[in-house]
């Protein structure tokens, strides 16, 4: 073995080596008259694993494995010719059992019930998306502030957001690319978020059960060809986020799955090791090969995709110990608390490697607990991620949404209340996936009332959404009103768009979100207090709320009627300048509905909204007299 092999296994087990793909998994050296292919694969239990392969004609006799002192098994073969795209496994022998297992490391899988990983060693791909990569850096880093800029996420699921009429089969990457790519740019958002794309062999799963961690779904293409898909929305300004499943893993034979035999990327200890409601495996978060195959596994995909950020999913799993576990069922840790103290020093390792190497990531938590901290950085004691969804608002503002508007007096801290923790941490208004299945119904039939309210609430449920402090995010189909829930296994229904009442959703949607892009008052501020400010917070009678969006001098004001009825309120303005109608739910709005009282020096405008509507207003100097 060489140094740099003894460097990089030890490394590996001190939980340290964060290019651990580099050494496991299958690598290429390449002579000029030889290509070399090294298998390494760590399986400390093993009695003994070989190679089957296309090459050996799946003979796993003839390729076996030599073993090292602490559990990597490494095999060689060599060829004349290039081993490309040969698919291989790895037949583990544990006491007289052989299990076939798919290569942890591989970078490429056939998935689906099948598994084996297939050697892709030789990228063909040409990046083209350095002037993206620097222009990230100056957003994400600005000097007005950290992430002062507009992020606003379109939520993709690449399986169901469109797909072939008539035979219903997926579009490839490339084919996604001219589809996906057009229509995110001309609908203003900044960046899409993948649902999980690393190789998972259960649709039905959306992703969130990977076997093959390392390489992206076959489903759709290649590994080129999802850094083409990637590629493309760089050159044109988009931004990838992709979502990341380091909590679990299922239970499929190919995977990881007790893959030496017994559990070794698992929990050992029946307390930790499973869930009961998801039937998949825990990552022993406290093992440092695994805390390297995980982290490792994040930065590849920074490194060599590059993606802008992660949403790592099910935080919450994570951190404590008593998730998903009834009483008796699990065991505190060494404080006597519910905490679980590996997985908080996994993830402040996690995200300190990160932000060490691309301190313009987006390290995004979805956690659905109240662990403090979550945004703050590692060293001061948080967990260290940048963004985290806004889970509670999503929840209760939809309860809201839902209510009669008669009865929504009586819920109306859904709307002031998240102000009082929205400083707290840095976080996403996420209108996700999981809202709009599993019976919670699409978000347009989330609205009260009848078919042509449904449309009139949900444009004034987005402008609020799109004003408040946060980050945004909207899933795919939500922005023109699907009325049917998602369904992953079938294209979304583009055919809405021929109604009337759908297409102007859509033309509205896009209105706001280029509206919000161009408004740095709705973006500059989000994580301080000095960016927002009540006008009235406590008119619940009136089911209304009133408050300024402000960047430096500069302010906006953003009065949203979620009542049935037109409601008049009053907006002290400290000056004479009067107000401008700057954006509408609206449309065809006749006037903006002002009319001003003076009182010396300062006036109070009175606003007429009508029902379920808002506005964004904006003071604007009074006319200069033009002197002939």
């Amino acid at each position: 073995m060489t140094k740099e092999n003894n460097q990089a296994e030890y490394l590996f087990h001190q939980g340290t080596n964060f290019y651990s793909y580099e050494y496991l998994g299958c690598s290429l050296q390449r002579s000029e008259s030889q290509y070399k292919y090294v298998f390494r694969t760590w399986a400390p239990n093993a009695d003994a694993i070989s190679l089957a392969s296309d090459h050996t004609g799946w003979d796993s006799d003839l390729v076996p494995f030599t073993k090292t002192s602490q559990g990597i098994w490494e095999c060689v073969i060599t060829s004349p010719s290039s081993l490309e795209g040969t698919a291989y496994k790895y037949a583990i022998q544990k006491d007289g059992q052989t299990f076939m297992k798919g290569d942890p490391y591989a970078r490429y899988s056939r998935g689906g019930a099948d598994g084996a990983s297939i050697i892709f060693c030789e990228s063909k791909h040409k990046w083209q998306d350095s002037s993206w990569l620097k222009k990230r850096k100056k957003k994400v880093l600005s000097t007005s502030g950290y992430l002062s800029s507009p992020l606003n996420i379109y939520e993709v699921h690449l399986g169901s957001f469109m797909r072939h009429e008539g035979t219903n089969e997926y579009l490839t990457y490339r084919e996604l690319a001219d589809a996906l790519v057009p229509y995110v740019k001309y609908m203003g958002y900044t960046h899409v978020e993948f649902l999980p794309v690393a190789e998972h062999p259960f649709d039905g799963s959306w992703g969130y059960q990977v076997c093959a961690f390392y390489a992206p779904t076959s489903r759709f293409g290649s590994p080129d060809d999802f850094k083409y898909l990637i590629n493309e929305l760089h050159k044109n300004g988009i931004g990838v986020i992709l979502d990341w499943v380091p909590a679990h893993f299922p239970k499929d034979a190919w995977g990881l799955y007790e893959f030496d035999g017994g559990p070794l990327y698992e929990y050992q200890g029946e307390d930790r090791k499973e869930s009961a409601s998801w039937g998949t495996r825990f990552f022993d978060l406290g093992r440092e090969e695994v805390q390297c195959f995980l982290i490792s596994n994040a930065m590849w995909f920074f490194r060599e995709y590059p993606v802008d950020g992660l949403r790592v999913d099910a935080v919450a799993s994570m951190l404590y110990l008593d998730y998903d576990k009834e009483p008796g069922k699990w065991v505190p840790n060494s404080n006597g608390g519910r905490e679980n103290l590996e997985a908080i020093a996994f993830f402040r390792k996690l995200n300190t490697t990160v932000f060490e190497e691309f301190p313009d990531a987006l390290m995004i938590a979805e956690e659905s607990g109240s662990f403090g901290g979550i945004t703050k950085p590692a060293h001061e004691g948080g967990l260290g991620f940048n963004l985290k969804w806004n889970m509670g608002f999503a929840n209760d503002f939809h309860d809201y949404l839902m209510t009669d508007p008669y009865f929504r007096k009586y819920k109306h801290k859904a709307l002031n209340f998240p102000l009082m923790y929205a400083f707290t941490e840095n976080y996403v208004l996420p209108i996700s996936h999981d809202e709009v299945v599993h019976g919670k119904l699409s978000f347009i039939n989330k609205m009260y009332g009848a078919y042509e309210d449904k449309f009139s609430q949900m444009r004034t449920a987005l402008m609020l959404i799109m004003t408040y402090p946060g980050k945004k995010m909207l899933f795919m189909g939500t922005e023109y009103g699907q009325f049917r829930e998602w369904d992953y296994s079938n294209s979304l229904e583009w055919f809405m768009l021929d109604y009337p009442n759908h297409y102007q959703l859509r033309q509205y949607v896009a209105a706001l979100n280029r509206y919000y892009l161009s408004t740095p008052e709705l973006w500059t501020y989000d994580f301080d207090q000095k960016g927002f400010e009540w006008i009235l917070p406590d008119e619940a009678e009136k089911n209304v709320v009133a408050y300024r969006r402000l960047s430096g001098k500069s302010q906006i004001i953003v009065v949203i009627n979620f009542s049935g009825a037109e409601q008049q309120v009053s907006i002290p303005l400290g000056d004479k300048r009067p107000l401008a109608l700057e954006f509408s739910t609206l449309p065809n709005l006749d006037g903006n509905g002002v009319s001003y009282v003076t009182e010396g020096s300062s006036q109070t405008a009175k606003i007429t909204v009508p029902a379920f509507s808002g506005g964004i207003y904006k003071q604007i100097p009074k006319s200069k007299k033009i002197s002939l």
